[in-house]
């Protein structure tokens, strides 16, 4: 938050905590308060604090913060130091907060990374990284070497998708950037543009969806694609379109296939979620198109960084052909980043005398677990809210059968509840997304379960709470 200062502006609304706004009377932008308190509860973990600050212009002494107590703070006159956390930059929590679990904000993984995080540390001296170019050779000009071979190796590892025998990779910022650059791709193709003769090709997928599936579909009203809905209701008839298979899928972690059955489909593999903490690895996935992404994997949304795999030579030439445009390649420093964190995820598992707690996807697994034990009892107890049920599946992985511990819990509320999200907002200040974001009805939400444990345990608290 910046704070701005104005000469001319002496007004001062009543509600301290009001967003900045343009002054009626000059052209200023100014916090609508002469004074403020803010109030933070530190959470202090192995002993010590894990925050942050945030300076600004707007006074000069600063907050004196005492571990375990709320701290009021009036506005001061010189620079003032609000601390935060430094990873989120988010303040702490208390109990009065509004808990966000709107998002899969995969700060759950934080505490693997405190313990093992000198093994993906970087350094990169001023003079390195400078060229847009990384890789003239290859088709992805911008896909570092390096990052391209703990892509080829993770996989490997893991097992859930075939990265070698000639598949292209191509890196984004994010899997939501490969994700458009794959609709620009499949739609472009020169038979699917005669076919359509200038009309928009449909895109679909299978209720519940990714919510963003349909808001970055027509966020710029190409004349390229739009989003037609449900794939259950999708007609093909002798048109192309584009499927979106999300396996297992955002928002309730079941496993999915296509549904649509046409020759004049295309298909998108969205499997940001098909890692072992997640679900079942049944085997290599093999498709045309399959995204993936660093935030889901390793935790490090931060990132922004994901890859395909692509089969087809002229489909990854056509994505990369978007990205370049669209972002003129892809962070270099970013890929640089991810080379350590691949490595030493695959390190954990590959090195002689690795210990247990350099294992990722166990640490992410059992945490998981915990968490969805503690959420289907809480759940049983207060016959509120229905959950979908899972059966075992082996897992090549881990060797074993495995129940799927999804990233987000998939609420139904019961009773006489129409609008679960709005329940949960404004009756227990839990922030979700609501099912009609997915193409589903209100009784549904869809609540992360990605947070921190102060965060997951407060959401249970409340849970426990309720009442009807």
């Amino acid at each position: 938050m910046q704070f701005m200062e104005s000469r001319q502006c002496l007004q001062k609304p009543s509600n301290p905590f009001a967003e900045p706004k343009r002054c009626l009377n000059c052209s200023c932008r100014h916090i609508r308060t002469a004074h403020f308190v803010v109030s933070i509860l530190l959470s202090i973990h192995n002993g010590g604090s894990r925050l942050g600050s945030l300076r600004n212009k707007a006074g000069s002494s600063k907050v004196q913060v005492k571990p375990k107590n709320l701290v009021k703070v009036e506005m001061p006159s010189a620079t003032q130091e609000i601390n935060v956390n430094e990873t989120t930059g988010s303040l702490a929590m208390s109990v009065d907060s509004v808990i966000n679990l709107d998002r899969g904000d995969p700060k759950v993984y934080e505490k693997f990374w405190l313990e093992n995080g000198a093994a993906a540390a970087v350094e990169i001296p001023g003079w390195q990284k400078i060229s847009y170019f990384s890789d003239l050779t290859n088709l992805c000009w911008f896909l570092e070497p390096d990052f391209a071979a703990e892509i080829r190796r993770l996989h490997r590892l893991v097992g859930n998708a075939v990265a070698d025998h000639g598949r292209h990779i191509v890196v984004g910022t994010g899997s939501s950037q490969l994700f458009l650059a794959s609709l620009f791709a499949l739609s472009t193709a020169p038979e699917v543009a005669v076919a359509c003769n200038g009309r928009p090709v449909p895109v679909v997928s299978s209720a519940p969806y990714f919510s963003y599936y349909p808001a970055a579909t027509d966020l710029l009203k190409s004349g390229l694609f739009r989003w037609e809905g449900d794939a259950c209701s999708f007609h093909a008839g002798s048109t192309p379109y584009i499927e979106v298979v999300c396996s297992p899928r955002n928002p309730d972690g079941s496993a999915r296939t296509a549904i649509v059955k046409s020759c004049n489909g295309k298909l998108i593999h969205d499997l940001a979620y098909y890692w072992p903490q997640y679900t079942a690895i049944t085997g290599a996935m093999d498709e045309d198109i399959m995204l993936f992404t660093v935030s889901k994997c390793t935790g490090h949304a931060g990132t922004r960084l994901g890859w395909a795999l692509v089969k087809d030579a002229e489909v990854a030439r056509r994505m990369t052909k978007f990205i370049e445009v669209n972002t003129i390649g892809v962070s270099k420093d970013s890929q640089y980043r991810a080379v350590r964190i691949l490595k030493a995820v695959c390190d954990g598992y590959e090195l002689e005398g690795a210990g247990e707690s350099a294992k990722l996807f166990h640490f992410g697994r059992k945490v998981m677990a915990r968490r969805w034990e503690k959420l289907r009892e809480v759940l049983a107890a207060n016959k509120v809210f229905g959950l979908m049920e899972f059966k075992k599946l082996h897992c090549e992985f881990m060797g074993k059968e495995t129940l799927p511990l999804p990233a987000f819990a998939w609420l139904e509320c019961g009773r006489d509840i129409e609008d679960c999200e709005s329940f949960l907002r404004q009756k227990h200040k839990v922030l979700t997304r609501g099912g009609k974001d997915f193409g589903a009805d209100g009784k549904h939400a869809r609540v992360s379960m990605l947070g921190r444990d102060e965060d997951f345990d407060m959401f249970i608290q409340r849970l426990k709470a309720i009442r009807l």
